[in-house]
């Protein structure tokens, strides 16, 4: 049982909320004391590592990361791929699905994978590495079969691709488009193909220009769900407020990396080397390679923007846990998992439960 200020389905209700596994009963009652901020815990749909490992290495490497981020408020994520060799991206796919069949305590509940490479675009790889291949379905399907694939970034504009969505989109897989020299044109097509989302929007996609709006244009003008790296370092406020406005159900992610957690020094991000220094990841030549970002702290710089804690909130986990189609978590409402991150009045994380556990918030 905890008491406070719960963030419900339907609004704020001053009250407790009884639980074991799953949300039991929410119940009206005055509360006294200092302010404590019931939310549904984070979900988030693009993590690539913490606490000095990357998801790539295989291994318990997925089990590291959801402990990581657990302490952070993240209550379930997806274990997020990078471009390389696909002997390479099988070995990660393996660990990821040893996480996924047995949850551990402490940890975040891993609901599946995000295939962010190799499928893009060589002209904006960004921080991922240059072993960018074409999709097929067949090699697709072979990923798949090791752990589910729940979200595939692919560049449109590559041959074949756009061809391929519907046949992805038949599996369960949902396509974002991102990683791409694509026109608006492509992104159009895409998105009538299929197509659910982008990937960190703005990042890694061509631009939007008033003659030629671009991938990000296509994004602004048609989607109804993209993702966004709030950690004002990706994307600046004046674009992060535009593309609130433009997306009903906008919604976030961290991109964290092996350095999310870890003091200044040298990471692994796949088969890169990354820098973090003052808060940022960077590639030696100085762009940007995912983030040290958590959840947390994506609600606190999506407050500091001028959005209220229910809209911050709602973009960490109503809206992801329903482009998934997770329709019992990302939400407090009786039968849904017992998700819930607890915050103080300066929205500093206090208590975490993932599925009703208590998550060690000190280790």
């Amino acid at each position: 049982m905890l008491s406070g200020r719960i963030l419900t389905s339907q609004g704020w209700v001053d009250g407790e909320i009884a639980f074991d596994q799953r949300i039991q009963q929410i119940s009206a009652k005055a509360v006294s004391g200092e302010t404590r901020y019931i939310l549904p815990g984070f979900v988030d749909l693009h993590v690539h590592g913490a606490a000095g490992v990357d998801i790539m290495a295989g291994g318990d490497s997925g089990e590291v990361v959801a402990r990581t981020h657990a302490r952070h408020g993240t209550t379930s994520l997806l274990g997020t791929t990078m471009t390389a060799r696909p002997n390479s991206i099988e070995r990660a796919l393996r660990g990821l699905a040893g996480v996924m069949s047995e949850r551990r305590a402490g940890c975040a509940r891993m609901l599946g994978v995000h295939l962010e490479g190799p499928y893009v675009s060589a002209q904006r790889l960004g921080a991922q590495p240059p072993e960018v291949m074409e999709a097929t379905l067949a090699q697709v399907q072979a990923f798949h079969a090791i752990a589910p694939i729940r979200v595939l970034t692919m560049a449109p504009e590559v041959t074949g691709h756009l061809a391929l969505i519907p046949h992805l989109k038949d599996l369960g897989i949902r396509v974002q488009l991102g990683h791409s020299a694509g026109s608006y044109e492509d992104g159009v097509a895409a998105l009538q193909a299929g197509a659910a989302g982008f990937t960190h929007l703005f990042n890694g996609m061509t631009p939007m220009v008033h003659r030629e709006p671009g991938m990000v244009g296509a994004a602004l003008a048609h989607a109804e769900y993209a993702e966004l790296i709030p950690d004002l370092q990706h994307v600046h406020p004046g674009a992060m407020k535009a593309a609130l406005r433009a997306i009903p159900k906008l919604y976030c992610v961290s991109d964290a990396t092996a350095a999310t957690g870890m003091p200044d020094g040298e990471y692994s991000l796949g088969t890169q080397r990354v820098f973090k220094c003052l808060g940022c990841v960077r590639l030696a030549t100085g762009s940007l390679a995912g983030s040290a970002l958590t959840m947390d702290q994506a609600l606190r710089n999506l407050i500091s923007l001028g959005l209220d804690l229910a809209d911050a909130s709602h973009r960490l986990s109503r809206n992801p846990a329903d482009y998934l189609g997770e329709a019992d978590r990302g939400r407090l409402q009786a039968g849904a998992w017992a998700d819930i991150v607890v915050l103080d009045e300066q929205h500093q994380v206090v208590e975490v439960f993932v599925e009703g556990e208590a998550v060690d918030l000190s280790s």
